[in-house]
């Protein structure tokens, strides 16, 4: 995981200075792959796009109240695309999930709010997000996680800036959606 951080090319000055913020924060803390570190801990995310790279499959998110992306704590894992995979099978329910490419999507470092989760009280910390580019067969029935989850679907990426309630999040969707669109007309790789 390291080592695609290292090499991940930032595509602006906030992935250039999350990526190098990122990097000193695992460089100083053994435990950075952990939820028992209670500043901040690696997280890994999924884009999870149809086969033609023109829908976005989302989760209604209990925590958030808010649709958003796949995805967890990697919980000592350094191996982050896996980490993104995992989550994806166990968050939709799809059997056939498989990675864009094993390159990193994005990197943002998420400042997470204080909540109850599983009846207990996780302080206000930071997610070093890392997210892949997952591709899925639209024509699997997604499952909600109920734990997880109030409702899962398909949208399109215009439209599911209709539903998403985290402010905060849309300049990320909109960062890594536009990444998404660049790979889908062939300007990027």
């Amino acid at each position: 995981m390291y080592e695609k951080l290292r090499q991940y090319q930032p595509v602006n000055e906030q992935e250039m200075m999350d990526k190098q913020a990122m990097l000193d924060f695992i460089d100083k803390n053994a435990d950075a792959l952990d939820r028992s570190n209670l500043v901040a801990h690696v997280t890994s995310s999924a884009i999870v796009v149809n086969e033609t790279l023109d829908k976005v499959l989302f989760a209604h998110h209990n925590i958030y109240d808010s649709y958003g992306w796949i995805g967890g704590h990697n919980d000592g894992d350094g191996d982050c695309l896996r980490v993104a995979l995992k989550e994806a099978h166990e968050e939709t329910g799809l059997v056939h999930i498989r990675p864009y490419n094993d390159e990193i999507l994005g990197v943002d470092i998420i400042h997470v709010t204080n909540h109850i989760k599983k009846g207990l009280f996780v302080p206000d910390h930071l997610h070093l997000n890392v997210t892949y580019l997952l591709v899925a067969d639209e024509t699997e029935t997604p499952a909600v996680n109920p734990e997880e989850h109030s409702a899962i679907q398909w949208f399109s990426m215009d439209e599911v800036f209709d539903v998403i309630d985290e402010e905060r999040m849309i300049p990320i969707y909109t960062k890594l959606f536009q990444k998404v669109e660049q790979i889908r007309e062939g300007t990027s790789v």
